[in-house]
């Protein structure tokens, strides 16, 4: 159950100690003389520690204060969140569509604030390749990822390969999404209508071979 803060007349303490507004300790007063200097003030006297012996009492407006706690408790709630490890993993032949499903998955845990393990699976005679290169095959596949990220474990050789462990940055503004286009793609309308041929084309093409 929630504490109710005292504040004012309505706190039962008869000596209190007390910080003033701009946190300096004025010491242990009366709870009357403590009033007096928050009026003067045009302020609040606030029991912010009532099990303290004396309880400590602050001189300060009470909205701030208010505020001041639900930010605290906001701060809390959001340390409080449970991250979790996800694992993701690719192979040197994953096409590009699963790699984008993927990538697409790891900047929705990111975004979520987990961490995430990103497993380069080697088999057969890819395990014998030069560590350099199966390096830079991982660090181009973490150039598609567009939520800002850090390296929290370095690519190193795993059981089965290569991994590493990503986890959010804050500090970096997200990438922009890169376009079909940007990728080397070409839109599908536009492939599309580019592989469309007119019936009178067709009927000219059979009349040239006869």
């Amino acid at each position: 159950m929630k504490e109710r803060v005292l504040i004012n007349e309505g706190i039962f303490a008869s000596e209190l100690r007390v910080v003033g507004a701009e946190g300096e300790n004025i010491g242990v007063i009366s709870k009357e003389e403590a009033l007096k200097l928050a009026r003067e003030q045009e302020l609040d006297l606030i029991e912010i520690s009532p099990k303290a012996r004396p309880p400590v009492a602050k001189i300060m407006d009470y909205g701030k204060f208010q505020y001041d706690q639900k930010k605290k408790q906001r701060d809390i709630k959001a340390k409080a969140h449970v991250t979790e490890t996800k694992i993701i993993q690719i192979k040197i032949g994953t096409g590009e569509h699963d790699l984008n499903l993927k990538k697409n998955r790891i900047d929705e845990w990111l975004s979520e604030g987990h961490r995430i393990k990103v497993d380069l699976f080697l088999r057969g005679r890819y395990k014998y390749m030069e560590f350099s290169f199966l390096k830079g095959r991982l660090e181009s596949f973490l150039k598609l990822v567009t939520e800002p990220f850090k390296i929290a474990d370095p690519i190193k050789k795993s059981p089965k390969g290569l991994s590493c462990t990503l986890e959010r940055d804050g500090k970096i503004k997200a990438k922009p999404k890169a376009s079909a286009e940007d990728n080397g793609q070409k839109p599908v309308l536009k492939a599309q209508a580019k592989a469309k041929i007119k019936p009178e084309a067709v009927t000219k093409k059979k009349d040239e071979n006869k």
